[in-house]
């Protein structure tokens, strides 16, 4: 018989709001897999969940390079799915960990669905989104009556961003790290610099908040970084 396999929610970046659901997997699974940019570089996602896991030696980490080479991004998903089913297929629950929620922009979301192609049984627990924690640690609501709120993929091209700007009463970028400097002048360009805040690495131990875009054009922008943008204003 098959084992389970989970998709866990770890949230943004505080140990302490992870899930109660996500720690009881995390402790009954029998396999954790923890996601790394670069072998040997260390998982956010797991250093989030470490002080909750009980058996430590059931971590398995796995490389998912930051790359847009298609041949190579497909030669190593193989490889991990293969690590991944070959656990389920001995019969062990396997609890793939991710930052923030699962089902926005996670690379849980491809995972799944080739686990699922294979007939396995999946089940998914949400996790605090990255952009619901900025705001409550900002300070600054994410909506409120019938405004609308834009969340934007900046680490990618987006078309429609001037449209989104345009109509958006507030807008999420998320990871603007990648063309920080268009972001700014687009931002600027719809006159809402002034209504903007970044924040980095929300949660974590070396945090950063900039209420001043322009002051950090040409810096290095972490990747864990996201924009907050309100028509109405960021210091009501």
């Amino acid at each position: 018989m098959n084992g389970k396999f989970y998709g866990l929610g770890v949230g943004p970046g505080d140990p302490e709001l992870v899930t109660v659901k996500a720690v009881k997997v995390l402790n009954k699974a029998d396999i954790i897999i923890a996601p790394e940019t670069i072998s040997g570089k260390g998982s956010v996602a797991y250093k989030i969940i470490k002080e909750h896991v009980e058996q430590q030696d059931k971590v398995k980490f796995q490389v998912f390079p930051m790359t847009y080479d298609a041949d190579a991004l497909d030669s190593t998903w193989n490889q991990n799915m293969e690590e991944i089913m070959l656990f389920l297929k001995q019969g062990k629950d396997v609890a793939f960990i991710t930052l923030g929620d699962p089902m926005i922009y996670s690379t849980y979301i491809y995972v799944m669905r080739r686990i699922k192609a294979q007939g396995i049984e999946v089940e998914t627990v949400p996790g605090i989104p990255s952009f619901c924690a900025a705001a409550s640690r900002l300070g600054i609501p994410l909506s409120e009556g019938e405004e609308t709120i834009a969340i934007i993929p900046a680490a990618y091209k987006c078309d429609h961003m001037d449209e989104l700007l345009t109509y958006g009463d507030n807008v999420i970028l998320m990871k603007p790290s990648r063309g920080f400097e268009d972001t700014v002048e687009k931002l600027d360009k719809h006159q809402l610099l002034q209504n903007t805040v970044m924040i980095s690495k929300c949660g974590h131990a070396d945090e950063s908040i900039t209420w001043d875009l322009k002051k950090m054009t040409g810096q290095k922008i972490d990747y864990l970084s996201m924009i907050i943008a309100k028509k109405r204003g960021t210091k009501e």
